[in-house]
């Protein structure tokens, strides 16, 4: 009885093992086109906020919704995912704040 129970227990154990670790393997590929689509998405918002003909609501809209959206949705996921000991949420919300706030301050923008 106590072989089987401990039979038992190794099998759970084995086939738990074995579907968390398909779970975690990500496509190096996927993850990096993801983030260099991001990146593209990131930098254009950085034209246009750089662009002397983009308006004020355009510049709004960006540093409020769009831009902050990008980053935490796409960016730092797919970042974290290709880097994983190189960079933590913490450092790279931090970034984020740095860039929106010069922005903001630049153009006395409030969110």
């Amino acid at each position: 009885m106590k072989h089987i129970a401990l039979i038992t227990l190794l099998l759970s154990l084995a086939f738990t093992g074995c579907e968390k670790q398909l779970s975690e393997d990500i496509d190096p590929i996927t993850t990096a086109t993801a983030l260099e689509n991001s990146d593209n998405i990131l930098s254009k918002y950085i034209e246009k906020l750089d662009s002397e003909f983009t308006t004020q609501d355009v510049r709004i809209k960006i540093l409020c919704r769009d831009y902050p959206r990008e980053y935490k949705k796409n960016y730092m996921p797919n970042l974290l995912k290709l880097s994983p000991g190189e960079y933590s949420e913490v450092a790279l919300l931090a970034d984020m704040d740095l860039v929106l706030d010069h922005y903001k301050e630049k153009d006395a923008i409030q969110c």
